[in-house]
């Protein structure tokens, strides 16, 4: 069912200061931005040996109940996922959500209260067929 680690994103107030942050202890500038109402909403680097994504969400977006880091596993089905781990006892948190072609993510409470992100990601697909 979890095919591997995705995407972890975390949370900041300030995305333009956490951008510029993580660009300096990454070295790389991030390769995608979407701004909402003229301002950085979510921004993604891909980084390391799998193009791992790390995402910078505005945190009025919601957090997870955990604290501030989600992290996602790559599922090939996110609506059949999501409704058997909420069939398996665990507690909706976010339901599942296109983010663009490619991208769809949802995630749970499971019983012992971690926030478990599963997501579609044809990025991912594309690392794993290369």
């Amino acid at each position: 069912m979890l095919r591997g680690l995705t995407t972890v994103n975390y949370f900041a107030d300030d995305v333009p200061a956490a951008v510029a942050w993580y660009t300096e202890v990454l070295g790389v500038e991030p390769y995608f931005s979407r701004e909402v109402d003229g301002t950085p909403a979510y921004v993604e680097f891909r980084i390391g040996d799998y193009q791992h994504e790390l995402g910078i969400l505005n945190s009025r977006y919601g957090t997870p109940a955990t604290g501030g880091v989600l992290i996602y596993w790559a599922v090939d089905d996110v609506e059949a996922t999501h409704a058997r781990l909420l069939a398996l006892g665990a507690r909706p948190h976010l339901p599942p959500t296109e983010h663009g072609p490619g991208f769809v993510t949802a995630s749970v409470v499971d019983p012992f209260g971690n926030v478990l992100g599963v997501m579609f990601n044809q990025h991912y697909l594309e690392v794993l067929a290369s």
